[in-house]
């Protein structure tokens, strides 16, 4: 199966046990009582030595309202673009339904990775909205894009008949993330942190660090 042009499932026996043991944060203390309405991720990505030339390396990061990808989901894409064609460079969001591509949205700095050892950080939104399901990046910070994200920059709405989010699991956006290009070239791709808010504000946060893909494991 195919992500969004990462191949997932393909991680080791030991990675996908170490996600299910590290995967908590709805539980059933709270979510059976409390609507759960806004995730929110923080996510680190550290580059070894890019190569421009190659475009690489390639990122990219899932997040979904359920814990599974055979409905609504949604992509980050780091350093190219896969839809409706490839572009070298950039960042863009997109949202799938199952296979189904939903929409997509493009950051309008093209820019392609370049610095040796850079620091990527960003936060992945999902929330529900009136008019639907919002996926949105915000708080990014790089060398090579500055600061992105945010004010509906890298933003998408579908339609939704979710109430609450307390299906969400982060073993799931991490079981489905990853370098999907020039893996060497990431030294570190971490999950740092997720909270859960509801319509009173924060419900639970978590900080137990997830590490997608490392080069010193």
């Amino acid at each position: 199966m195919r992500v969004s042009g990462i191949r997932v499932g393909l991680w080791s026996l030991a990675g996908l046990l170490a996600v299910v043991i590290s995967a908590m944060l709805v539980n059933a203390s709270w979510a059976q009582t409390t609507d759960v309405t806004r995730i929110e991720e923080d996510w680190e990505l550290v580059i070894t030595e890019p190569s421009p030339n190659s475009d690489a390396p390639q990122v990219t990061c899932l997040i979904a309202p359920v814990a599974n990808v055979a409905s609504l989901y949604a992509t980050f894409i780091v350093n190219h673009h896969d839809v409706p064609y490839f572009i070298a460079g950039g960042l863009q969001q997109q949202a799938w339904n199952g296979k189904t591509l939903l929409a997509s949205k493009r950051y309008p700095d093209q820019a392609v990775l370049t610095t040796p050892g850079e620091t990527i950080r960003w936060t992945q939104v999902m929330r529900l909205a009136d008019d639907g399901l919002v996926f949105e990046v915000v708080n990014g910070e790089s060398t090579t894009w500055g600061a992105f994200g945010g004010e509906g920059t890298i933003k998408i709405t579908v339609s939704t008949a979710l109430t609450n989010l307390n299906g969400y699991n982060p073993a799931v956006s991490v079981e489905h993330s990853g370098a999907s290009f020039a893996a060497n070239r990431v030294q570190s791709l971490v999950l740092k942190r997720v909270r859960a808010y509801g319509a009173a504000g924060l419900i639970t946060e978590d900080r137990t660090a997830r590490v997608v893909h490392s080069l010193n494991e």
